[in-house]
């Protein structure tokens, strides 16, 4: 009888955490970035769903996928994910390329996680030269009948807004290790208008699939994140 309640879930949850070089970006701080604030999210949701008794399984995936957990609810299922994500957060940018491809892991997901689930990603969504085959993905989680939230991690001051001072600097592609040297005043305006329309689209795509689509700052704090799964959870039960 004991068993049979551990194991009782109301919802099927699988946390997917994108872990491609990309996301340890900005690398000012060590556990400061993108990829830090993804994982002190995760860990956050994850004890949310177990005292709501909703199991949790937890995806890592880059080039492919990393870890794919069951979902369960119990306490060494928990301590287990709690492990896996503190040595996500300890593993150092060490200057290895892992390039994002979240396309193909994304449709692998769909087809790996049990019907009707609650698929919460964390990603940069970096994979911009790959549009059509995300917005695919992206569809694919759909139609087989999860329900859906993307938080579309950046670092909105750099990344979005592009607010670098005005003096040359040198940019590094964290993902391919390509450099270029240029003054962000020449191409802000382009920068801007190129990021603007990546963000919009994307958005439109997660709102004709009926995803939820949330814009997380990691400068920010972490109510952003679980408000919107809040929010989500309230309108399925």
């Amino acid at each position: 009888y004991v068993k049979r309640y551990e194991e009782e879930t109301n919802l099927r949850s699988r946390i997917v955490i994108d872990t491609s070089s990309s996301m340890f970006f900005p690398n000012e701080k060590p556990q400061q970035n993108k990829l830090a604030f993804s994982i002190y999210s995760a860990a956050a949701l994850i004890f949310l769903l177990k005292k709501q008794r909703d199991a949790a399984g937890l995806t890592l995936f880059a080039e492919n996928v990393e870890l794919h957990t069951r979902a369960g609810l119990s306490v060494p299922h928990m301590k287990m994910l709690f492990s896996e994500l503190d040595k996500l957060l300890n593993a150092q940018f060490t200057g290895q390329k892992k390039q994002t491809n979240a396309a193909q892991n994304l449709h692998q997901i769909a087809e790996t996680t049990h019907k009707r689930s609650l698929v919460i990603i964390f990603s940069d969504m970096a994979d911009n030269h790959k549009q059509e085959e995300v917005f695919s993905a992206l569809q694919h989680l759909k139609y087989n009948k999860h329900e859906v939230i993307l938080f579309h991690v950046t670092d909105k001051m750099h990344e979005q807004e592009f607010k670098y001072s005005n003096r040359p600097h040198r940019f590094i592609d964290m993902e391919t290790g390509e450099a270029i040297n240029l003054n962000p005043g020449d191409i802000r305006e382009a920068y801007l208008s190129q990021s603007t329309s990546y963000h919009n689209e994307l958005k439109l795509k997660c709102a004709q699939y009926d995803i939820d689509f949330v814009e997380a700052d990691c400068r920010a704090d972490f109510s952003q994140v679980l408000q919107a799964y809040l929010i989500k959870r309230n309108k399925l039960f």
